[in-house]
């Protein structure tokens, strides 16, 4: 057992709460409206972002996001030969004020829930967890997407952006903040999930477990569509990167889907009562 775990087990009940990412991970399967909106945002500014260039620091929040950007280098160098000066704070300010309307406008077009989703809502709820959220976006973005989701079940007992507590992943403030709003302690009782190295880093810095979602998000990059229609080895060899990203990050956990996340559960409320 990793020294990083042992504190977790000095709690000896059963997981009280989870926490669960947005896109990628309940809704928007590939995580594509982030990427597709920055996209767009650095284009209007005459740079071309390749999905890596975006998907490397996916998870923070969005003007965090396009700082981390403006830091690649090969985004660096393009910037640099199309402006003629490097990038500055005042670039990022700039393209973040241009960002927010364009995924707002765009955002709902993505904002499917991942198959599989309410029924495993359904199998939280039946086993008594109370049901969280964290995301990258800000609180607008956010309550767009709650209200969509609302129109296909999927209702989440609380939901937390990073503008609601004052900076967002890796820091584990939103997760403390869905802690008091569902009345839930130790932190040891939670189990955040997420699609992006930031989820698992959250959930992390907060004292929780962490669980990383590896096909539906980030780290595979792809629509239903696409992924459905790779070959099965090619969808594998993607997943087997996907999981070995995720753990690399510090997850206990990796799964490809919420609709498999039984199984985890049922094992981390088993090493919880095994170490009472």
């Amino acid at each position: 057992m990793l020294n990083r775990d042992l504190w977790l087990l000095q709690y000896y009940g059963k997981l009280q709460a989870v926490i669960l990412d947005w896109a990628g991970t309940t809704v928007d399967f590939g995580s594509l409206a982030p990427v597709r909106a920055l996209q767009r945002v650095f284009a209007q500014a005459g740079v071309t972002l390749t999905d890596s260039d975006v998907r490397q620091a996916m998870g923070l929040p969005k003007k965090e996001h396009i700082r981390e950007i403006m830091s690649v280098e090969r985004v660096r160098d393009e910037w640099a030969r199309v402006h003629g000066n490097l990038p500055h704070e005042a670039d990022v300010e700039r393209l973040y004020s241009n960002f927010v309307p364009l995924q707002i406008s765009c955002l709902l077009e993505y904002s499917a829930v991942i198959p599989g989703v309410v029924d495993a809502m359904e199998r939280l709820r039946s086993r008594g967890l109370r049901i969280g959220t964290t995301t990258g976006y800000t609180r607008e973005m956010l309550d767009l997407l709650a209200e969509a989701s609302k129109k296909v079940g999927y209702i989440p007992d609380c939901n937390v952006a990073p503008g609601d507590v004052g900076a967002g992943r890796p820091h584990p403030f939103m997760i403390y903040e869905n802690a008091v709003r569902l009345q839930v302690y130790p932190m040891a009782a939670i189990a955040k999930i997420g699609d992006t190295p930031a989820d698992i880093e959250e959930g992390l810095n907060a004292g929780a477990w962490s669980i990383g979602v590896a096909a539906t998000g980030n780290m595979v990059g792809l629509s239903r569509q696409e992924f459905e229609a790779l070959p099965i080895l090619q969808r594998e060899e993607r997943l087997v990167i996907a999981r070995r990203a995720l753990k690399s990050a510090g997850a206990h956990y990796v799964v490809d889907t919420l609709a498999d996340l039984d199984l985890v559960l049922d094992e981390i409320d088993a090493r919880l009562k095994a170490a009472s």
